[in-house]
């Protein structure tokens, strides 16, 4: 039950609601009445996040996951072990990321090691604190843990770049807890082509090499997950796969036009193929910033000293530029989407293609920051808005964390029945 860590968060909530409807005793016990409700629910239901990068802090030592951290403050980050408690979440998906870099020998080595050690650091966390946090590889995990009081850490890999072109690495992710894969990051690796790396006009879509992983995943239980991938590779893996597939922080792009995000088209498709959309809590795939030439300059400035952030390996280095970057937000602070306008993208996702496909990947830590739910704390903003919008306790089960194990148990049941023939 979690219960006890959330009675505090949603009621920080409804403080400044409460204040506002005026005196009237009946408008109070309506408010109050809807309070209980919402913390019903969020105890009720499974909650999964599917897409954080804070494993990338567990390499720095310093920063301790297990300790709470003041949200806001510099260095903070997005989720530590209390606040996941505080904000009623049951399972996260820890991301080994792994920015592209160069496709050759010495550049996959580079990245097979910066994974393993980002599997060593998820791993050790769930040694350091046994009490709160278990390593979870199935569906039953994340329910057993649930019941126990404890968060389950799931592992997905960010970037196929790692396998580089050795097949035989994916079982080997696979035995160290890995259950999705994110074929590709930023840029076009061996696997498939990316949605943002257009230096090649041409999208090839998924490549041979790419078919292969694609058939080796489905066949160990791993699910691809789509985000990332370019339309064509989208497109090219519903073809082939032979078992549902997930983008794990992905949005609507008919509501925020960004090639991150899926068109109606796309979803229509994923609805067929029977996978799942988790929103993504990126304020720039949510809703179209206003434009700020002068913020524009400074962050384009910033790049041009230091290069991407995504592909920066050094944790010194990583993390100046990191307070760089938010020295410039600070002086040209963006315009960030909403609570309202996140869930905008679940309801345009219901109405499309129904209740069942989509879920919530915040890509916390990585990017994702939204306001009013801007780090694990403020996770019940989320269902406090869903059910203002009507949403029922069953679609919102759904939606936190059924639609995504649902599609999980298909994957490992498809893989059974691979093994077995």
């Amino acid at each position: 039950m979690k219960i006890k860590g959330l009675t505090a968060v949603i009621s920080i909530l409804f403080i400044s609601v409460i204040w506002l409807v005026s005196c009237s005793p009946k408008l109070k016990l309506e408010e109050e009445t809807l309070k209980v409700k919402i913390e019903k629910i969020h105890d009720n239901v499974l909650t999964v996040d599917t897409h954080s990068d804070t494993p990338s802090r567990l390499l720095g030592g310093e920063w301790k996951i297990g300790e709470r951290h003041e949200p806001g403050q510099r260095g903070s980050g997005k989720i530590d072990l209390p606040r996941m408690v505080e904000g009623g979440l049951d399972a996260e998906f820890f991301a080994v990321f792994i920015g592209q870099g160069q496709r050759t020998p010495e550049g996959y080595a580079s990245a097979r090691e910066r994974a393993t050690r980002m599997l060593d650091a998820i791993h050790k966390m769930c040694e350091d604190y046994p009490d709160m946090v278990e390593l979870a590889t199935s569906p039953e995990d994340a329910y057993r843990l649930e019941r126990l009081g404890k968060r389950a850490a799931f592992i997905g890999m960010e970037n196929g770049y790692p396998i580089g072109k050795d097949l035989s690495l994916i079982k080997k992710y696979y035995e160290r807890g890995v259950r999705y894969i994110t074929l590709c990051h930023s840029s076009d690796n061996d696997i498939c082509d990316s949605s943002t790396d257009r230096r090649n006009p041409e999208d090839n879509g998924l490549s041979d090499f790419g078919r292969d992983v694609v058939a080796e995943c489905n066949r160990l239980g791993i699910m691809v997950d789509l985000s990332h991938a370019s339309d064509k590779t989208f497109f090219d893996v519903l073809k082939v796969t032979k078992a549902p597939v997930i983008a794990s922080h992905s949005s609507v792009r008919s509501i925020c036009d960004h090639p991150r995000n899926l068109t109606d088209e796309m979803l229509r498709a994923l609805a067929s193929n029977g996978g799942v959309i988790q929103i993504c809590f990126v304020s720039s795939f949510v809703k179209k910033a206003k434009p700020n030439p002068e913020r524009d300059k400074a962050l384009s400035q910033l790049r041009e000293k230091y290069g991407s952030l995504r592909t920066t390996r050094d944790e010194a280095q990583r993390e100046k530029i990191r307070q760089e970057y938010r020295a410039i937000l600070e002086k040209y602070p963006v315009d960030r989407a909403t609570v309202k306008d996140l869930v905008d993208h679940i309801d345009h996702v219901v109405k499309l293609i129904g209740v069942d496909q989509v879920g919530i990947g915040t890509d916390f830590d990585g990017g994702g920051d939204i306001e009013g739910c801007d780090n694990v704390s403020e996770l019940p903003n989320i269902t406090v808005e869903l059910v203002r919008r009507g949403y029922s306790e069953d679609e919102i089960r759904k939606i936190w964390g059924g639609n995504i194990m649902r599609v999980f148990r298909k994957v490992e049941q498809i893989a059974e029945k691979t093994q077995l023939k």
